[in-house]
């Protein structure tokens, strides 16, 4: 008989795992105006993959954001891609702020 404790900890350790692929898969997903990718805007504010149906919220940089489709379609795509299986993207309406990005100075240029 297996012991459910060790079984929960290696499935948090595979979660966590597969949440780094899907956060290294997303940096391939580019704002075509910015030219920064999703995680490094700090677009991506959760990433839920132990539900059901996995999820991952994210926001966009402005409320009317013309890529906004294309961008929560790309992120879908890709975090179907290395889960297996259809993710949810939700858009939360919190208003995107450049401090969330990983390194706010790469704005400078922009």
């Amino acid at each position: 008989m297996s012991d459910p404790t060790i079984e929960t900890k290696a499935a948090a350790l595979s979660d966590e795992g597969i949440e780094g692929q899907v956060k290294q898969e997303l940096r391939e997903v580019k704002d075509p105006e910015i030219g920064l990718d999703v995680i490094q805007l700090g677009l991506i504010r959760e990433i839920n993959l132990g539900l059901e149906e996995p999820e991952i919220k994210m926001m966009l940089t402005t409320p009317f954001c013309p890529y906004g489709g294309w961008l929560i379609q790309q992120v879908k795509d890709s975090a179907t891609k290395i889960v297996g299986k259809p993710v949810k993207v939700t858009v939360m309406p919190d208003l995107w702020d450049p401090n969330f990005m990983e390194d706010p100075g790469l704005l400078m240029g922009w």
